[in-house]
């Protein structure tokens, strides 16, 4: 079985992989202090019962990078194991000024998105995660930028430290968008705010698209990320939810290295 392990910068997923098929997944909390020794510890409590076969990593935080390394050559030696960074076969071409940039999140879920959804037309991939991430797919395949936004928590968080008589609600849809107290205002900018954002830059984006491709098909937007869910539903201009389409990526990328 492959175990595959997204590392961001708040939370990591992990999941295990029979074949094709997602067997299991779990959402752990990063924190960049952790040990090889604890990453160990905490995978292998996840983990136990499914035999390991092959690994795939990829991570946005280089010290736990740095840790999952170590981690990787004290207990998994012999597994093929595949770290997303430069030298790593993706078949994902970086149309970016500067392709050391990318995070390497984006890059597998381009792949991801383009093998599940880009048989007929260009993606865009909606990242909901520490930072709200558009990133935008080329008939192709090819990842070809995007744009990035503060995510939906850490405004929140911000909003509540810099004013004095606001403070952090619970992220829940609000019953209406007229906020009749506080708490429902803050709701019902942050989680309705959020999603016109989307809609708003998914529409330019496709007016792009649609002068950069005039022959290609419809522009299919998916959504990935753990806040996801918070704007399905609302955000009008979202096609699909794919919860797992990092980890979905990270087995692409394994494939296709070994």
């Amino acid at each position: 079985m492959l175990l595959t392990i997204d590392i961001g910068n708040t939370n990591t997923v992990l999941g295990i992989f029979d074949g094709e098929k997602l067997a299991k997944s779990w959402r752990v909390k990063t924190d960049p202090r952790d040990t090889s020794d604890e990453l160990w510890l905490r995978y292998k409590s996840l983990i136990e019962g499914y035999e390991v076969t092959g690994l795939a990593v990829c991570s946005t935080v280089p010290a736990s990078l740095r840790e999952v390394r170590t981690m990787i050559s004290q207990y998994f030696s012999n597994t093929p194991t595949t770290l997303v960074e430069p030298g790593i076969k993706t078949g994902v071409p970086l149309l970016v000024d500067n392709p050391k940039e990318i995070g390497a999140d984006r890059i597998v879920n381009t792949l991801a998105a383009h093998t599940l959804y880009g048989e007929h037309g260009p993606c865009i991939v909606v990242d909901f995660g520490t930072s709200t991430n558009l990133d935008v797919v080329s008939p192709k395949g090819e990842f070809l930028g995007g744009a990035l936004a503060p995510g939906i928590e850490i405004s929140v968080e911000a909003l509540a430290a810099r004013a004095a008589q606001l403070r952090k609600v619970e992220l829940v849809v609000p019953k209406n968008i007229i906020g009749k107290n506080t708490v429902e205002a803050l709701q019902s900018g942050t989680i309705y705010g959020f999603a016109g954002q989307v809609d708003g830059l998914v529409l330019r984006i496709i007016d792009e698209l649609e002068i950069q491709y005039p022959d290609a098909g419809p522009v299919t937007v998916i959504a990935t990320g753990g806040l996801a869910p918070l704007v399905m539903g609302i955000a009008e201009n979202i096609d699909f939810h794919e919860p797992d389409l990092t980890l979905i990526g990270l087995r692409l990328v394994h494939e296709r290295n070994h």
